[in-house]
């Protein structure tokens, strides 16, 4: 590989670290200081000069900290003359703010965008963004990968002769005929609308569900709202058992306790693109490792190697 230095912020340095064991390279160190007025500072403390720079730092809770943090890294890379920051973004949480639903509102997603952008960002490496458009409010390269090979993967171990893909609602449902596709099965979807953060009702579930195993897939679990909502709909069809599948799971207010409730929910499968502390974890929980992808996506991006075919199904 060409000259390249790999850096953490303190969102996720376990994840820093394992993407490093499987690129073969050291993580490089960095400095975070607090002033005494509440500003951070931060210093990155090995040589960036024309050196292929990657920053990882999911946009997790406490997220304004932490994306703080981010511009700050990206800014000390560019005044270290890197030849190129690239920003590695396991989870980007601003892009659920990704459209104009109500009267005067924000447009997070693009604001944070921009934002890292004007700190030096030439380019970014996103995984499973919350809705296609948001790869547009970049003005630099976004490569966006998937997880659906690593949970597929997981799955195939099942016998999935009489499982059905339910995506919680219709805007995840391409998404989730993709998986489907990826295994073989066939899929369904919730008729979703929200009314606030935490409220949604599913009207009706689009699709055969009765008498059938059922994987449910979702890019993000949050408070679980969504899913528990689903649940519910797919008992009122006559649903079987039930695995719930997620990319990004964050698991606030008791999700992971609620969902490990159900008696016929098996399994709750989330990767690891975000911290799921020790604490909050369950019996029925399985984290898969997205690491390995990161870093391919990561050598390809060093070596001016195709990333697209990431995306491939295996």
């Amino acid at each position: 590989m060409r000259d390249i230095a790999v850096f953490s912020g303190s969102a996720h340095p376990s994840l820093a670290a394992e993407i490093c064991g499987h690129l073969g390279v050291e993580l490089s160190p960095s400095r975070l200081t607090r002033f005494a007025n509440d500003c951070l500072e931060v210093q990155l403390q090995a040589n960036c000069r024309e050196r292929d720079v990657f920053l990882i730092q999911p946009l997790v809770p406490p997220v304004q900290e932490h994306l703080v943090e981010l511009l700050l890294m990206l800014d000390a890379a560019r005044g270290a003359s890197a030849a190129r920051t690239t920003v590695v973004l396991p989870h980007y949480a601003y892009a659920r703010s990704d459209k104009k639903d109500a009267p005067r509102i924000s447009i997070g997603g693009r604001l944070v965008a921009d934002l890292m952008v004007a700190a030096g960002a030439s380019r970014v490496l996103a995984m499973t963004l919350h809705s296609p458009q948001v790869h547009g409010f970049f003005s630099v390269p976004v490569d966006h990968l998937h997880a659906l090979r690593e949970l597929a993967a997981h799955f195939s171990q099942y016998d999935l002769s009489n499982t059905v893909v339910v995506s919680p609602d219709l805007g995840n449902a391409k998404e989730a005929a993709h998986f489907a596709r990826i295994l073989g099965l066939p899929v369904a979807a919730g008729a979703k609308q929200r009314f606030a953060d935490d409220k949604v009702q599913i009207q009706t579930v689009i699709g055969e569900v009765a008498g059938r195993d059922v994987i449910v897939l979702d890019d993000e679990i949050a408070k679980g709202s969504t899913v528990v909502e689903l649940i519910d709909k797919l008992r009122e069809r006559g649903a079987g058992p039930i695995r719930v599948a997620c990319t990004h799971g964050l698991f606030s207010a008791g999700a992971l306790d609620r969902l490990q409730a159900f008696e016929d929910v098996l399994e709750i499968v989330a990767t690891n693109t975000v911290p799921i502390p020790a604490e909050k974890s369950v019996p029925k929980l399985k984290v898969l490792s997205i690491a390995p992808a990161m870093a391919e996506a990561m050598r390809r991006i060093n070596v001016g190697e195709s990333v697209s075919t990431l995306f491939e199904a295996p």
